[in-house]
């Protein structure tokens, strides 16, 4: 039996990247609200410039680069979220 644990790794990149997302739970409404988290490293002052640009333009930095993110991703049929 193999366990599969917290930190384990894919066998090949390739199958991890085409593997299946995790399914929410059942709950139409948890589907709609279900994400990802992503982690990037960027420099103190692209930190400033990203929490000004979303503050003056009434948004979030989540929201603002999630906007960014699917203008610059579309999904694979070509439209965009």
């Amino acid at each position: 039996m193999t366990r599969c644990g917290f930190l384990a790794r894919p066998g090949s990149p390739d199958h991890w990247v085409a593997a299946p997302d995790p399914s929410p739970a059942d709950d139409p409404r948890a589907s709609a609200a279900f994400t990802a988290r992503l982690t990037i490293d960027v420099t103190p002052d692209l930190r400033r410039r990203l929490k000004l640009a979303a503050l003056t333009r009434g948004t979030t930095v989540a929201d603002m680069l999630r906007e960014l993110l699917a203008r610059e991703f579309p999904d694979a049929n070509g439209d965009a979220p």
